[in-house]
């Protein structure tokens, strides 16, 4: 599969977050309404503001799969990052607002206990939000996407925060009110942590920044080919869901063009086989030599 149908793919993710947030949050706004829980109507229009999140990824990846032009030489895929960045942001905005609101209450008088419909549908809403997740979280690791993996993250947040509510609600029902506010604070904790992930994870491949072990893993495969006898200089960048790799090898000085030659598509197919890298620059630069 290449990068424009993987990125094809990933929009289909993207479109299962959007539906699941459209319908569990009319149901949650509608039950927390009639049944009187507070805590069940701010997951509601918690899920309202993720339906925007989702929808940045959507697009993000849309664009990403625009062919390269003339003022984008190495295509759009960068879009997709951008994405994952806008939905930390969603996310953190999220979390302190969770946070603000679990504090509030722990100096708030204790109000009508609402109806364990409101519980229930709490509870069922997280754990179709756990699907949702699961289903993301797998995709985004096979088609290498960082925006489906933020939306899965999001996924996860929400579905913790329904527990959050569940826990409050039910402990409503047992005269333990301060439960609601713990469990709620501990979500917000939770969704900040998440959100600062993918932020440092998205600004970091914005950057140009690359992990290290994994340029090392990159750099023993080069060094591994045959023919390579010394690296001047690689490094790595993220673009998208692909890994574009600069590298500058030393040769036999006394190889003809066929011959170095050979040796760059050897380190092309080694750079897919061993790591599904499939954009290699390779600088061949010939060994001082005495003969």
């Amino acid at each position: 599969m290449d990068a424009y149908n993987e990125i094809k793919e990933g929009e289909k993710g993207a479109w299962v977050s959007i539906i699941a947030y459209l319908c569990l949050s009319a149901i949650k706004l509608y039950i927390g309404y009639i049944s009187g829980s507070e805590a069940l109507l701010a997951d509601g229009l918690n899920n309202s503001t993720d339906i925007v999140a989702s929808f940045a990824v959507l697009i993000g990846l849309k664009i990403s799969r625009r062919p390269p032009d003339q003022d984008h030489k190495y295509g759009h895929f960068r879009a997709e990052t951008v994405a994952a960045l806008v939905a930390s942001f969603v996310m953190i905005a999220v979390g302190l607002q969770v946070l603000s609101q679990a504090v509030r209450k722990f100096f708030e008088p204790t109000l009508d206990t609402p109806n364990m419909i409101a519980a229930w549908t709490a509870l069922f809403s997280a754990l179709v939000m756990l699907l949702v997740y699961r289903y993301n979280i797998q995709l985004a690791r096979r088609i290498n996407s960082n925006a489906i993996n933020a939306a899965a993250q999001d996924n996860r947040s929400d579905a913790l925060v329904s527990i959050g509510a569940f826990i409050g609600i039910v402990g409503s029902q047992f005269g333990l009110p301060w439960l609601d506010p713990l469990a709620a604070t501990l979500v917000g904790l939770i969704i900040c942590k998440t959100a600062w992930d993918i932020f440092k994870d998205a600004s970091h491949a914005l950057t140009d920044g690359f992990d290290e072990k994994e340029l090392n893993k990159i750099k023993l495969t080069v060094a591994a080919t045959p023919g390579v006898e010394s690296i001047k200089d690689i490094k790595a960048r993220v673009l998208g869901n692909n890994i574009l790799v600069d590298v500058t090898i030393q040769v036999d000085a006394y190889l003809n063009v066929v011959e170095s030659h050979e040796i760059t598509e050897k380190i092309e197919d080694n750079m897919m086989n061993e790591h599904k890298i499939s954009h290699v620059l390779v600088h061949i630069e010939p060994t001082q030599t005495t003969k």
